[in-house]
C-alpha cells in the first residue's frame, strides 16, 4: 500500500462492460486508486509494469495471452503486484495452478459485491482468497485439495537427496536457522541449497517453492 494509504489497483477484462462496471463499484470505496485498465493478458501485463499496482483484478478468459499465462508472466518478473483472479468458473486443478504460480486470490464474477472487496482486503493483509473465503495457509489448502499422489514417478528435477530433504523443510515452515540446526549445517550452506533448488524448479520465494512442491509431489504427504 502506498504511504498516502490508498490501495492502487489495476483492473484487465476483455469485457468494456465489466470493466466500466468494476471501476464504478471500485471507485465509490474511498480507500481504492484505480490505476489502469487492460482488455487482454498482454496488456495487463504492461500495466503492472506501467503502473506497479497493489492489486490487479485479472480475468482468467482472455484474448491474446489467457490469465493464467499473464499470471506466469507477471511471476517470472517478480512483480510486487498480487494478482486476485476473475472468472465465470475455474475447475479445481486451475485454482491449485493458479495458486502455484503466485495468485493471492480467485473471486467468483457472480460473487457478491463485498465479497470482492473483503477479498481485495484480505490479500492486502497477507492472506489468500478462495471464492467466498479467506485461506491463511495457502500450502495446507493446497495439500487438502490437491489430488491424492498416484503412482507414477514424480519429476525430481534434478533435486538432490539432501535439496530434498530440505525441501521438506520449507512445506513445514522451517526458517533457515532451524533448517540448518535440524541438519548440523551452516546458514550459509543452506542459503546455497536453497539457492540451487529455486533455480533447478524456477520460483523464487518459498511460499512458491511450497506450493510447488505439494503440487508436483516432490515430498511426501
Amino acid at each position: 500500500m502506498e504511504n498516502n494509504g490508498l490501495i492502487k489497483i489495476g483492473i484487465a477484462d476483455d469485457h468494456t462492460i465489466l470493466r466500466d462496471g468494476l471501476r464504478r463499484l471500485l471507485e465509490t470505496e474511498p480507500q481504492f486508486q484505480i490505476v489502469g485498465e487492460a482488455s487482454d493478458g498482454v496488456e495487463a501485463v504492461e500495466l503492472v509494469r506501467a503502473k506497479n499496482p497493489d492489486i490487479l483484478l485479472l480475468d482468467l478468459a482472455m484474448p491474446q495471452m489467457p490469465g493464467l499465462e499473464a499470471l506466469r508472466e507477471l511471476s517470472r518478473q517478480r512483480t510486487t503486484t498480487r494478482v486476485i483472479l476473475l472468472t465465470a468458473a475455474i475447475e479445481k486443478r486451475q485454482i491449485l495452478e493458479a495458486l502455484q504460480i503466485g495468485a493471492r486470490g480467485v473471486v467468483m464474477k457472480d460473487a457478491a459485491t463485498q465479497i470482492l472487496l473483503k477479498a481485495i482486503h484480505a490479500v492486502m493483509d497477507g492472506n489468500f482468497w478462495v471464492d467466498r473465503e479467506p485461506i491463511k495457509d495457502a500450502v495446507q489448502y493446497l495439500r487438502e485439495h490437491s489430488a491424492a499422489p498416484s503412482n507414477e514417478k514424480a519429476k525430481s528435477y534434478g533435486l538432490t537427496r539432501r535439496e530434498i530433504e530440505i525441501l521438506g523443510t520449507i512445506v513445514s515452515g522451517l526458517s533457515n536457522k532451524e533448517i540448518a540446526q535440524k541438519f548440523s549445517l551452516s546458514e550459509d550452506t543452506v542459503k546455497h541449497h536453497l539457492t540451487n533448488i529455486f533455480d533447478k524448479v524456477g520460483v523464487s520465494s518459498r511460499l512458491e517453492l511450497a506450493l510447488f512442491a505439494i503440487n508436483n509431489r516432490l515430498i511426501e504427504s
